[in-house]
């Protein structure tokens, strides 16, 4: 039963990758409070660590897997925005946000840039893990030999010295800077945060629990670690901000009893796909991203 839990999980993150992502969607905002001290017009724009595939509930068309408590609903909900718009799309890469429409299993999606307006104040960005295929990249590593004689992932991946993840990361982070400058040329007034990618793997990981060896759990973490590194360079050298969600999910990563995760591990205890944020983690990450925002 645990293995086929297991392969049923695979699928799944398999699915998400490939793009069982959901559709667009544009909601009014909660009305403003009267204490909130400036009014905000807020756009989120990402993939699947933003969208929240099969948190409760979905909204939106079913090919981007949209969550109505991912971060970007939980933060306008927070900030009490004046307009909210949500094009977070799962399986998004970052021409998905500049230039090409995204092609899901409900239809084609429209560039995420499209929901920008000079009137936008507040952009947020999860983007980069499709870019460098970080989750086909974990689910290869996943395995049930409990020896490391055999079947050690980080060294198909570093074979020849090259590190295949690293690679991946420098190819794409260009890209990631101008998608930054065309945010900003939409939104010229608009603050632009990019939000980053959290701690899913403790040190070592915890096999068996989850079915990946320790030093594949390490190498997994660390390349999330170093695309994030990528991802605040860009957003330093491109007049945006990055926000750091490492700190704010240690201790909460998919090794840890189901009712203090913020990431799902392969086979979810909580309704999350696999590999991906609970809604637990997804409020946390609004009210870290919150703080960054009133902080000024």
């Amino acid at each position: 039963m645990r293995s086929q839990g297991i392969l049923v999980g695979l699928a799944v993150s398999a699915c998400v990758l490939a793009g069982c992502s959901s559709d667009s969607s544009v909601s009014e905002a909660p009305a403003v409070s009267s204490d909130a001290a400036v009014p905000l017009n807020y756009v989120a724009l990402g993939d699947s660590a933003a969208s929240g595939p099969r948190i409760p509930d979905q909204v939106g068309a079913p090919g981007c897997q949209q969550s109505d408590a991912n971060y970007p609903h939980v933060l306008a909900e927070e900030l009490a925005v004046t307009s909210f718009v949500d094009v977070t799309c799962s399986g998004a890469v970052t021409e998905n946000i500049v230039s090409t429409p995204q092609g899901t299993s409900s239809g084609e999606v429209p560039v995420q840039l499209d929901a920008l307006t000079p009137e936008t104040d507040l952009v947020t960005v999860t983007i980069g893990g499709n870019d460098v295929g970080l989750v086909s990249t974990a689910v290869q590593c996943l395995t049930f030999a409990d020896t490391s004689a055999t079947n050690v992932c980080k060294d198909r991946l570093t074979a020849g010295g090259v590190d295949t993840v690293a690679a991946a990361i420098a190819d794409s982070a260009p890209s990631w800077g101008a998608m930054l400058d065309a945010v900003a040329d939409r939104a010229p007034d608009a603050r632009i945060l990019v939000v980053g990618y959290g701690t899913y793997l403790p040190d070592g990981g915890c096999f068996p629990t989850q079915p990946m060896l320790p030093e594949d759990a390490d190498y997994i973490q660390g390349s999330i670690t170093a695309m994030n590194e990528a991802l605040r360079t860009q957003a330093n050298e491109h007049g945006a901000e990055f926000v750091d969600t490492e700190p704010l999910s240690v201790g909460h990563d998919v090794c840890v009893a189901a009712d203090q995760r913020y990431f799902e591990g392969v086979v979810p205890q909580n309704p999350a796909a696999p590999l991906h944020p609970t809604a637990a983690g997804m409020a946390a990450i609004a009210d870290g991203v919150a703080t960054v925002v009133r902080a000024g």
